[in-house]
């Protein structure tokens, strides 16, 4: 007779689920889309482009791409109230999060 997933995950300890909880969360964290974070989010592409102020069509091309300028990534994960930070890792060594980047406005500004 075969175990459902279910069935295993009730079947652990404690802290062996609270370990494949956390390292579930870590592994979405790090590769969720543009797309499955605005879902996750519960946004829609047209609330997203509602906040944005921009067309629907516009969200879709802006998920697909891979290459966005910091302002306009920065604009999407605000929208929906996030934060974004720049983490720079090297082998051995610790994370470091980027400071001095301004926020510019719309025309360039710095604010």
């Amino acid at each position: 007779m075969t175990k459902s997933f279910r069935d295993m995950l009730d079947n652990l300890e404690p802290e062996d689920l609270a370990y494949v909880e956390q390292r579930g969360q870590e592994i979405l964290s790090e590769y969720l889309t543009l797309q499955e974070l605005r879902k996750a989010h519960q946004f829609t592409q047209e609330k997203m482009a509602s906040v944005l102020n921009v067309r629907q069509e516009n969200i879709s091309r802006l998920e697909k791409r891979s290459d966005l300028m910091l302002s306009t990534l920065r604009d999407y994960i605000q929208g929906m109230g996030g934060n974004l930070k720049l983490v720079v890792e090297f082998p051995g060594c610790t994370p470091v999060i980027l400071k001095g980047f301004q926020d510019f406005d719309a025309d360039g500004v710095a604010q």
